[in-house]
């Protein structure tokens, strides 16, 4: 069973960087899909990222361009890297794992319909 923990969140300024890592307790080759949520206070969860094992990744609309999804096998660690940060960006995010085939465009637009573990959320402030 993969376990997940994020890390990397804080406080920056509007224009900065922060890189969000996912590690999981078994090998990155132990799940199908990795997708990164986020939740705003009020609002709802919100698809960011996704990347399947066959090299497959999304991008949601709002993040495409400044945020990229990578992964290290050797440190079983999955990571968010998010540049141009904006005040709207401000959440707490989460990582989240299938352990059976589950595409991206499934995973991210059905709230994280067949991911099986999940995170702990790691909170993003951007301001000022």
């Amino acid at each position: 069973q993969v376990q997940l923990v994020e890390s990397g969140g804080g406080l920056v300024q509007p224009g900065g960087s922060l890189r969000l890592s996912c590690a999981a307790s078994g090998s990155p080759t132990d799940y199908y899909t990795i997708g990164w949520f986020r939740q705003a206070p009020g609002k709802e969860r919100e698809g960011v990222s996704c990347t399947e094992s066959g090299g497959n990744t999304y991008y949601g609309d709002s993040v495409k361009g400044r945020f990229a999804i990578s992964s290290d096998d050797a440190k079983n660690t999955m990571y968010l890297q998010m540049n141009s940060l904006k005040p709207e960006d401000t959440a707490v995010y989460f990582c989240a794992a299938a352990l059976s085939p589950a595409p991206c465009v499934v995973v991210i637009h059905t709230d994280g319909v067949g991911l099986d573990v999940w995170g702990q959320g790691t909170q993003v402030t951007v301001s000022s």
